[in-house]
């Protein structure tokens, strides 16, 4: 077996080395924090569309609300205080499949229609397949932005102005939106994910890194939920609200209690 290596970064008595750039002399106060981010992940500089579109698509994941992943920091927060990770940590566990982390299952397919040798015949399938399953398409749908995500069209405009971008993922998706409608019969609009991960396929990076972005941008937004919940607390507000809400069915006299009060 082959002896592992790492490109990544080296410490020694005098400094520090990222990748090939040494910290102190080439990164600190020269480079910004997406660029270094950029090529520790993808291994290669940041061209300035790169940092354009990873910056977009970091301000657009950082923040939805009291959805699962903030609600989930907050209640951990107010349980241990003194554990600010660990809550930023239990939020980041609610990036998945269903909620922020779609962009992953989204790219899979739009990397369908670009190798097939008929792209729309290929679309239509995908399409097809989920509605005879009922199965969500990823990228698709959701249920607070209608008719249209505003986040993805302005995402999708800033694609489109880019020259450096070729525009083959972007114009997959377009073609698999024009399709769900077909189908569907009614428009569904593309959500923030979905052009999310046209937007990262057309930076080459890879289906399986995408949701590495998500988390990134998303811990930003749940430790700003930390700094708010240090300000005025919900947690408490947010665990007594469900206390009270969803009422105990059980048998015995315990029941009754609860529905008294």
């Amino acid at each position: 077996m082959n002896r592992p290596v790492t490109r990544l970064c080296a410490h020694h008595l005098e400094g520090m080395s990222y990748r090939d750039s040494d910290l102190v002399e080439d990164l600190i106060g020269k480079k910004t924090y997406a660029e270094v981010m950029f090529s520790q992940i993808i291994g290669r500089d940041a061209r300035p569309v790169d940092l354009r579109i990873v910056d977009a698509v970091l301000i657009t994941l950082m923040e939805h609300g009291l959805t699962p992943s903030a609600i989930a920091t907050r209640v951990v927060y107010m349980s241990a205080p003194e554990n600010l990770q660990g809550a930023v940590a239990a939020g980041l566990m609610a990036v998945g499949s269903s909620f922020v982390g779609t962009m992953e299952n989204c790219s899979l397919l739009l990397d369908r229609i670009l190798k097939a040798d008929d792209a729309q015949a290929e679309a239509r399938a995908i399409v097809q397949a989920h509605r005879d399953t009922r199965q969500p398409l990823p990228g698709f749908g959701h249920h607070l932005h209608k008719p249209d995500d505003p986040r993805a069209v302005k995402l999708l405009e800033l694609a489109r102005a880019e020259p450096d971008l070729a525009g083959k993922w972007v114009g997959a998706l377009e073609l698999l939106a024009l399709t769900v409608d077909s189908v569907y019969g009614r428009h569904i609009t593309i959500n923030a994910t979905g052009a999310v991960a046209a937007l990262l396929g057309e930076l080459g990076i890879p289906t399986k890194l995408m949701r590495g972005f998500a988390v990134i941008s998303r811990a930003a937004g749940l430790v700003a939920h930390v700094a708010e919940e240090q300000q005025c607390p919900s947690g408490r507000f947010i665990w007594e609200t469900i206390d009270r809400e969803i009422p105990y069915v059980g048998a015995g006299k315990s029941a009754h209690r609860h529905q008294e009060n």
